[in-house]
């Protein structure tokens, strides 16, 4: 029995490399994940950030999934609903990069804090600004409407085999950093640094507050 052929309706190479590109070039650069990864790398060590890792590349693949299925739309018809997740992101990025400050290193790691467990990950993707740009930008730009949720589900899996290795050469780059960083100042230093970055990555959200605020 002779069978259509469904490349039509399916993403197409060219545009899977694409995708491929747009995800590597967004999972490599600099962002709120990938500076935590860094600074759990430094200060836990590589293996005990793995869940951490994990729980990134899960949480962006649940968006992708589950903002493609139709919850964005919500968004659009609630905006207030997405107004709340950003400044709740935005309260959890301070606390994070708090925690990133007055993190110690590997000797008192123990006392002085915990690597992020899988689930927190997964779930700071909902309020991670950078994970938002990254899924709206793959669904809009790189998803067909043909077959959509088929595709949608070749995206997702794409995506979240492009993003782990990505983000895992952040927490290696952390944890190489061990054998450079040992005194007790220089990973403080460090920390305070990756701290600081965090806290400029919330300058979209400052910048829009700013914005729609009443002149006076």
């Amino acid at each position: 029995m002779m069978h259509a052929p469904l490349s039509h309706d399916m993403m197409a190479p060219a545009l899977a490399g694409s995708l491929a590109l747009f995800m590597f070039a967004s999972s490599i650069t600099p962002g709120p994940n990938n500076v935590m990864l860094a600074a759990s790398g430094l200060n836990f060590g590589f293996r005990r950030s793995v869940p951490h890792m994990l729980g990134i590349s899960l949480g962006m693949m649940s968006m992708l999934v589950l903002v493609g299925a139709g919850m964005g739309s919500l968004f659009l018809n609630v905006p207030w609903i997405y107004e709340v997740l950003r400044y709740v992101g935005a309260a959890y990025l301070l606390y994070l990069a708090w925690r990133i400050a007055t993190a110690g290193g590997m000797d008192d790691a123990n006392q002085r804090g915990r690597p992020m467990t899988l689930m927190e990950a997964l779930l700071f993707q909902w309020v991670n600004p950078k994970a938002w740009i990254m899924v709206v930008g793959a669904i809009a730009t790189y998803v067909p409407q043909q077959n959509f949720f088929i595709n949608l589900v070749l995206a997702t899996l794409l995506s979240g085999l492009i993003n782990l290795p990505c983000i895992s050469v952040w927490a290696l780059c952390g944890t190489a950093l061990q054998r450079v960083l040992t005194a007790p100042l220089a990973i403080r230093c460090f920390n305070i640094g990756m701290a600081l970055l965090l806290v400029l990555s919330l300058y979209p959200i400052l910048a829009t507050l700013v914005a729609s605020s009443p002149a006076r």
